[in-house]
């Protein structure tokens, strides 16, 4: 079946499927497997320690595939300065650049005048107005059961999309509550012209780098076994719930700022239990869509089935 959409042709991809940034994670082995199995793999940036560090990646990326790859770029609260990251990325030509978590002004007037396609993350309709005014050239609607950093106002994927979708001229991709062939149809139905996944690719093999302890989680938990912590920082997050996210809420209900939460909701905390599967001793990032994921499946084998899953309701609605 033709999966062509203005995503698939902006991109230059077979099927309308991204792979989020996923800090700390989303590096060469997940990005050339997501662009080999026909969607867009992306390098995380600002998780590697150096803009040289960078540059090595992408180019294991290209050792890997000759289809298109992206780079994220998380320009969150207290991140790092970026412009020399993005000097590599541009550099290396890179055909797309992804931008979450922060204000995108800078990033795309380092870009302007290049080659490389912009996506923006967004989790509200003037976020994503503000977006096609700078020059993306498509949005990520994140709707708030998406795990990791999410919108402010707790609209769900099904109703933001198509307020989005009604509100910019550019293709749009939902994001959030997304990990099979029924998401990726119903985000088309809603008018999205691509779905964008991020927990629902940490369960699979070429992840790597997530302990084997965050992928049993994933599938043995349920959508009710995350919660958001950082509300009361203003930068509101889905994490998979245990006794170091309990603290967390413990501190941000006892009205503890930053200073006091940073120890806790800081990327070694992070990596503690994503890489180590030390659970008691971090936190990590997960979406509601845990309750869909019950296995972990290699890249071509779960974007081979989102296909053939899609491609079955489509033939059930033909009829």
């Amino acid at each position: 079946m033709n999966w062509n959409t203005r995503v698939t042709e902006l991109l230059n991809i077979k099927y309308p499927i991204i792979q989020g940034g996923l800090a700390h994670l989303a590096y060469s082995d997940l990005a050339a497997a997501v662009s080999n199995a026909g969607g867009l793999g992306q390098v995380t940036a600002m998780s590697l320690e150096s803009p040289e560090a960078l540059r090595k990646e992408i180019r294991k990326v290209k050792e890997m595939t000759n289809k298109p790859f992206g780079v994220n770029f998380a320009i969150g609260q207290h991140g790092r300065p970026f412009s020399h990251y993005l000097n590599v990325a541009i550099e290396e030509e890179v055909p797309v650049i992804s931008m979450t978590g922060g204000n995108p002004a800078p990033l795309f007037e380092q870009l302007e005048g290049v080659n490389i396609k912009k996506l923006v993350l967004v989790a509200a309709k003037r976020q994503a107005v503000k977006a096609e005014e700078l020059g993306a050239d498509a949005v990520m609607v994140v709707g708030q059961e998406g795990g990791g950093h999410l919108g402010r106002d707790d609209i769900g994927t099904f109703v933001l999309t198509p307020q989005v979708v009604d509100a910019v001229s550019i293709p749009v991709i939902a994001s959030g509550g997304i990990g099979d062939g029924r998401g990726l149809l119903a985000a088309l139905s809603l008018g999205a012209e691509g779905i964008e996944m991020g927990t629902r690719f940490i369960a699979t093999k070429e992840c790597v780098h997530a302990s084997e302890l965050y992928k049993k989680r994933l599938v043995e938990g349920s959508e009710n076994d995350t919660v958001v912590i950082k509300r009361s920082i203003g930068a509101p997050a889905r994490v998979i719930s245990n006794t170091w996210s309990d603290r967390i809420l413990e501190i941000e209900k006892a009205n503890g700022g930053y200073e006091q939460l940073k120890d806790y909701i800081s990327g070694q905390a992070n990596k503690k239990y994503i890489y180590d599967g030390k659970e008691d001793e971090g936190f990590a990032w997960a979406g509601q869509v845990m309750g869909l994921i019950r296995d972990i499946p290699t890249v071509q084998e779960l974007l081979d089935r989102i296909i053939a899953e899609g491609e079955s309701i489509r033939q059930k609605w033909a009829k």
